[in-house]
């Protein structure tokens, strides 16, 4: 027992004396960039981020290179980047190719659904806005009605074409 605690504390001397870069423990990277540990290792699982080193008990070392790979994930998460535009953007980054191309073709789609989204929603205000000006003056429905509310019932069926992308009707 006595001897693998040496062994443990022997390696990690010789860990720290042979890294010429300060490595933090994940909690310390966690603290530094604001993002939460298991998002570091959920970011690690998908491949955006790996630890410099494992110790012998699992602790995960990061470097400054880490701590600067996360504030650009956040960076590009505030831009709308998925985590998987993310990765392929690093990934290019990654293979020595400049990535600056593949942003502005990823920002160019998003824009582009960003104006269908304000087209639809635009379309789906001026839909809402007849209707509130068609029942405005309209008395409310007799609660033993069958009807759970006339109005939404007179309301045509057709498929919605409105909603947002990603939207669940529940």
């Amino acid at each position: 027992m006595i001897l693998t605690i040496m062994i443990a504390i022997t390696k990690e001397i010789d860990r720290q004396k042979s890294s010429s870069k300060k490595l933090l423990k994940i909690g310390e990277v966690a603290k530094q960039t604001d993002v939460g540990i298991s998002t570091i290792r959920y970011y690690e699982s998908l491949g955006l981020l790996v630890p410099i080193e494992r110790s012998d008990n699992g602790y995960r070392y990061y470097d400054e290179e880490s701590v600067e790979r996360l504030q650009f994930i956040r960076k590009a998460q505030s831009l709308q980047f998925s985590l998987a535009e993310i990765h392929q953007v690093l990934g290019v980054r990654t293979h020595g190719s400049p990535v600056c191309p593949l942003v502005k073709d990823l920002l160019k789609q998003k824009i582009a659904n960003l104006e269908e989204q304000i087209d639809r929603m635009k379309e789906m205000k001026q839909e809402l806005e007849t209707y509130q000006s068609r029942w405005e003056s309209r008395p409310f429905d007799d609660p033993c009605s069958k009807e759970v509310c006339s109005m939404i019932e007179e309301v045509a069926d057709r498929v919605p074409t409105h909603r947002l992308q990603g939207e669940h009707s529940v």
